[in-house]
């Protein structure tokens, strides 16, 4: 008769720890994702400050990122500039921000191939998904670069790499034009490596 109280009595307190135990890890994982996350009102003050003029349709490009990938956990805003004749390549560097890790450099550079002419020099935005660590942003991200949307000389690219998006939004002058297929690496100090 004891044995079967105390056993009824530590089955009812394992219950209540476990339950207890994935209340509490279940979350503040929950706050931390919505917690770590930018609004479109953040993203478009930020890039308001850094793009200055181009205010309008800057709103509207972001506007479009936001309702096709939701709302980015990190985001880069730094320059860039880049050249091409069929093979083309491009380099730059910014700072990521994010809400729970800070500040870091980020600089990138990757060649494209394709039909595609010209140059520019433009300040870009980076709208970061789906980015689990500092550290992961440090890779290769492909996509089609002239998969584009374009609002007033403003435009938006989407790469991936697994499950993280960027996507890159770009002003500035110069002129290039065509569909080329390559891919941005990501790297923590500046190289002349784009491969």
């Amino acid at each position: 008769m004891r044995f079967s109280i105390v056993r009824d009595l530590l089955k009812a307190w394992i219950v209540t720890a476990g339950v207890v135990a994935a209340s509490l890890v279940w979350q503040p994982t929950t706050a931390m994702a919505q917690g770590d996350q930018y609004t479109m009102q953040e993203v478009v003050d930020a890039g308001h400050s850094f793009f200055g003029s181009t205010s309008g349709a800057l709103a509207k490009v972001i506007e479009k990122a936001f309702a096709q990938y939701g709302l980015p956990n990190g985001y880069i805003l730094g320059q860039e500039g880049s050249g091409a004749f069929i093979a083309g390549l491009t380099y730059g560097e910014g700072t990521l921000y994010t809400k729970n890790a800070g500040q870091h450099p980020a600089f990138w550079q990757g060649p494209s191939l394709g039909i595609d002419y010209g140059g520019n020099g433009s300040r870009t935005m980076m709208l970061v998904y789906n980015l689990p660590s500092v550290g992961s942003l440090y890779s290769r991200f492909g996509g089609v670069s002239g998969s584009a949307y374009v609002v007033a000389g403003v435009g938006m690219t989407a790469l991936k790499n697994n499950n993280m998006v960027l996507v890159p939004i770009r002003t500035g002058v110069g002129a290039r034009l065509g569909v080329n297929v390559g891919y941005l690496k990501l790297t923590q100090s500046s190289t002349w490596n784009p491969f």
